[in-house]
């Protein structure tokens, strides 16, 4: 089903003297820069009725009119799928992502993913890019995105991620005992051996930043808690292996697993049955992209990280450590 956008406007005489496309971009501020231009060259976005070069100047005074039909994006199918949904209105949804739910169809997994439940819980996001979704959870890990319902709140919130504006915390277990909190600022890119992994490359990578701070430390493991100034594939998991801290259950950065000494039979099996990285996106907060309300949502970590916790206190308290040497 398409949908139809028809707005007009006329340019202030202060923006005289601009590009074409600079205007449109100020004028209709709810679409990207990119799609405006893109309307531009397929004539539907016009000055004084008349088809006109991105490039071209305007002197102030003209009417810019845009009429276009969006058509569904015919990509992905719409499936009936179960979404915890933690809040909803017209313009966004924030999810509770479950572990194993992959994000995005690819090859291998072209559908079930949160994309093709997005698409039949909310259809009108079928004229939204990627059904407005703008970032992005690996399959295992667990916790809150946003998801934008109108091609106006996607464009707003992938700016919001863009000037780091939207705050995104996680809790995730780490391998070792941390003594205290710190930042890691290194740059990340696609491993020059392996093409499925990520790593710190100082030369080609991106600018990655995350913060970490503790929340307990354990016997051998340590409860963190991250946030994030940068949103890099793998970013958390790489980030916490290049100090030596990889997270619990994550072979891809932290190797095979390895028990640790005099450890208990339970937490034994709790750690051997643990078969996803330790990683909850547990705290999300933005400016709501249509009213500029500030919005904060915080979920429980799931049961199997909880468990796995408790399971790292009870043998921490029968081993006989001195419970005042962590916290």
């Amino acid at each position: 089903m398409a949908e139809r956008i028809v707005k007009e406007a006329q340019v202030p005489f202060d923006l005289g003297g601009n590009r074409f496309d600079q205007v449109a971009t100020e004028l209709f501020s709810d679409y990207s820069r990119s799609r405006i231009k893109t309307w531009i060259k397929e004539g539907t976005l016009l000055v004084d009725g008349k088809i006109t070069k991105p490039k071209e100047k305007l002197f102030g005074g003209e009417v810019v009119t845009l009429n276009v039909v969006l058509e569904a994006q015919a990509d992905h199918e719409a499936q009936e799928m179960p979404l915890d949904i933690v809040y909803e209105d017209d313009d966004i949804i924030v999810v509770n992502k479950p572990a194993g739910l992959v994000v995005h169809p690819a090859v291998g997994n072209r559908d079930g993913t949160l994309m093709n439940a997005i698409l039949h819980h909310a259809p009108e996001t079928a004229h939204v890019p990627r059904a407005g979704i703008v970032h992005r959870l690996d399959k295992e890990t667990t916790g809150l995105m946003v998801v934008a319902k109108t091609l106006a709140a996607q464009t707003d919130l992938v700016a919001q991620l863009q000037e780091r504006s939207m705050g995104r915390e996680y809790e995730a277990i780490a391998i070792g005992e941390m003594t205290g909190g710190g930042i890691v600022d290194e740059p990340i890119g696609r491993h020059p051996h392996n093409r499925q992994k990520m790593a710190v490359e100082p030369v080609n990578g991106k600018d990655a930043v995350t913060h970490y701070r503790l929340v307990k430390r354990y016997k051998n493991h340590t409860h963190i808690r991250l946030k994030l100034e940068t949103g890099r594939t793998h970013q958390i998991r790489v980030h916490m292996s290049f100090i030596q801290y990889p997270l619990v259950g994550d072979p891809q950065y932290g190797g095979r697993l390895k028990m640790p000494k005099a450890c208990s039979p339970e937490l034994q099996d709790s750690l051997r049955h643990f078969r996803r990285q330790a990683l909850h996106a547990k705290r999300l907060e933005l400016a709501h992209p249509i009213t500029g309300d500030w919005m904060e949502w915080e979920i429980d970590l799931p049961e199997d990280m909880q468990s796995l916790l408790d399971a790292l206190k009870k043998d921490m308290v029968e081993s006989g450590s001195d419970d005042s040497e962590y916290f």
